[in-house]
């Protein structure tokens, strides 16, 4: 009877599946240390905010600790991420970019291995996306490297004032990284858009602000 139940309860856990481990990352030097969860798939960004933000959108929850006893300046805009699979890195969006009123649409641009980019192509217009322009659109700069081409993401804003507040934008907002002045622990969510399926392996995020330059990469 105990064996039957036993075989009967793999049966159930084998069925449903174990809990998926996330992919994880961190570094740090002598001013601060950075963890990172990755969060790409429909089903995970759903579990987190209860939306999959349409795709094309991958959700990084972030963990920074100053070490010093000064207080610390946190940006967004002081992280990029990037894909090894195609080249794409971004700058993360605000809240307002992704749920705001308007539209946004999100444009591709190739990067030679010079660091010279060409003009925009046409890329995937987001219904409901968008906001104001970001400080810093995400994607600026050259390529990956000086392997071949790269690609990055730029963004415009369709105005639509007639369009109703979506409701996710306070979920974003409360969700999001902090940008402020701490000298204790900040955590919270980025939201980096990238063209097309990325799994956490084969990108790496980048910090680069006060604390200097970290480049963590994604594993189980």
């Amino acid at each position: 009877m105990a064996l039957r139940f036993a075989l009967a309860l793999f049966a159930f856990l084998t069925a449903f599946g174990a809990e998926k481990k996330p992919f994880v990352a961190s570094a740090g030097n002598l001013k601060v240390s950075v963890q990172a969860v990755a969060y790409t798939t429909k089903e995970e960004i759903k579990q987190v905010l209860g939306s999959d933000l349409g795709g094309n959108i991958v959700v990084v929850e972030i963990t920074i600790t100053p070490k010093a006893a000064e207080p610390m300046k946190i940006f967004g805009d002081d992280f990029l991420l990037r894909s090894y699979k195609d080249g794409q890195k971004s700058g993360p969006f605000a809240p307002s970019q992704i749920a705001g009123k308007g539209g946004l649409a999100l444009a591709s641009v190739g990067v030679s291995g010079g660091g010279m980019m060409s003009e925009p192509t046409g890329g995937p217009s987001w219904g409901g996306l968008g906001g104001g322009m970001p400080n810093r659109m995400p994607g600026n700069g050259g390529g990956i490297g000086n392997a071949g081409a790269a690609t990055v993401n730029e963004a415009t804003v369709k105005d639509d004032a007639k369009e109703k507040a979506n409701p996710l934008l306070q979920i974003l907002k409360q969700k999001g990284l902090p940008e402020k002045e701490t000298a204790g622990p900040l955590k919270g969510l980025l939201y980096f858009p990238l063209e097309g399926k990325h799994k956490a392996k084969d990108m790496a995020l980048v910090y680069q602000g006060a604390g200097g330059k970290l480049i963590l990469e994604f594993h189980q």
